[in-house]
């Protein structure tokens, strides 16, 4: 019987970045003139993983051996892996974008499979591996009702009665958490956004001029100084830098209207599906269900669909706090005398879907182990820094920067440190209804 550890070939990456970096660890072809970068980990069709040894795609793996998933996952998903792994460098602003839930994404597939290729939904955790920052969730209310006083520009486009009206409905209310008032709230916020959205181009480059002469003439003043939880300056900078990536691009004003988000290494945010957001630099490491939809309406020449994309959004708005979560220590694995002695940590993020789970494993002194108990579903692995060993029932491999792994269900795992650095990896996973991923 094989063992079920098998080593993978990955994909879809662009320029120099963490994501370049890792695909060559498999020899992949690096396309210097794409803007950013993407390595694909798991079975989506698009761009399945590969067995390094055999060649064989990880999907035909895993439709032909059940065992490898476990027959409860392997029925649930239709012998297909719940999950996309991704690591993903950014250079440049990615569009501004949500991503559909099951229903929709069944009907946009239906409607237009070439800019919606599969009908799954797709909720997404992001987890920094350098200093990252984005937009994430629509601002609070009062946040959004202070730029459309100190940013002109956002008014203009927004429409003086839109704004108005938003402002009158929203005032006193902003935090209220009855029903009825978020509700009523939502639809205010709805209205204003979709009447940004739906501002002609040539009102969107005029604005954005004035928008650019606002940020360089006020500099740390910017917007009112930037407003309860903004800093002046930095948002005058940011205003500057997407306008020399995406000039006079509507994107510039829905900035406004988010949450800016900046993550330090290892901090994490989970986006629901239907949640607005757009990552503007940094490497991740990205988990998602298995899905390549996004519905786009801003910073990118791709296909744009403002309709539904105003149409879908849940209109939730928090402070950033809220978008943030909070890892924990994970329970289920064994750290070695080494690992103990010398501050090791496995960190579990778990967001409260079923698909995925991942957990950090942070092995800091050359011989320091980390020991996983078995599970009742799959997994994959990329190591991230460092070099070591992965050991699964009597096969042992190395790890280097880039290398990663698929690990069968049921198979106890086991990573070992054997250089003079940091010895880091990711591991996604799914257990349906398990202990491992806490969803009880």
């Amino acid at each position: 019987m094989q063992v079920p550890l098998i080593r993978l070939q990955c994909g879809k990456v662009g320029k120099d970045s963490a994501a370049a970096r890792f695909a060559s660890a498999t020899d992949f072809s690096i396309q210097e003139s794409k803007p950013y970068a993407e390595l694909w980990m798991g079975t989506h069709p698009s761009n399945p993983s590969k067995d390094v040894e055999t060649q064989r795609t990880l999907l035909d793996l895993v439709q032909d051996n059940q065992a490898l998933m476990s027959s409860k996952i392997s029925e649930k998903y239709e012998k297909k892996l719940p999950f996309l792994f991704k690591v993903l460098s950014i250079n440049k602003a990615l569009s501004i974008q949500a991503h559909p839930n099951k229903k929709l994404a069944e009907q946009l597939h239906k409607n237009d499979p070439k800019n919606y290729p599969d009908d799954n939904h797709k909720p997404e955790m992001t987890i920094a591996i350098t200093p990252f920052d984005g937009l994430c969730g629509f601002r609070p209310l009062a946040e959004i009702s202070h730029f459309l006083d100190t940013v002109p520009s956002l008014r203009a486009l927004v429409g003086e009665e839109e704004a108005k009206r938003f402002q009158e409905t929203v005032k006193g209310q902003e935090t209220a958490s009855d029903e009825k008032t978020t509700e009523t709230n939502k639809k205010a916020l709805q209205s204003a956004f979709t009447s940004l959205m739906n501002s002609k181009p040539e009102d969107v480059e005029k604005q954005a001029k004035e928008l650019i002469q606002q940020a360089k003439s006020e500099g740390e003043k910017f917007a009112g100084s930037g407003g309860p939880t903004n800093d002046g300056k930095e948002l005058a900078d940011l205003m500057i830098r997407l306008d020399g990536q995406f000039p006079g691009d509507i994107g510039l004003f829905v900035s406004f209207l988010l949450n800016y988000v900046k993550l330090e290494v290892g901090e994490a945010m989970f986006l629901k599906a239907d949640d607005i957001h757009a990552y503007l630099s940094g490497d991740i490491i990205e988990c998602m269900a298995s899905s390549d939809n996004v519905v786009r309406a801003g910073f990118t020449p791709k296909f744009k669909d403002v309709d539904n994309l105003t149409k879908m959004l849940t209109y939730s708005y928090a402070p950033i706090s809220e978008q943030k979560m909070d890892p924990v220590p994970y329970p289920y694995v064994t750290l070695s005398q080494d690992a103990y002695s010398s501050n090791s940590s496995a960190t579990l993020y778990d967001p409260p879907i079923e698909e995925f789970s991942v957990v950090k494993t942070d092995l800091k002194k050359s011989g320091a182990k980390a020991t996983f108990e078995a599970i009742e579903g799959p997994s994959i692995i990329i190591c991230t820094k460092g070099q070591g060993s992965i050991k699964v029932g009597p096969k042992t491999e190395e790890v280097k920067e880039g290398y990663v792994y698929f690990v069968g269900a049921t198979a106890t795992c086991t990573l070992e440190s054997t250089g003079s650095e940091e010895f880091v990896n990711f591991k996604a996973f799914c257990e349906l209804d398990g202990k491992e991923g806490g969803k009880l």
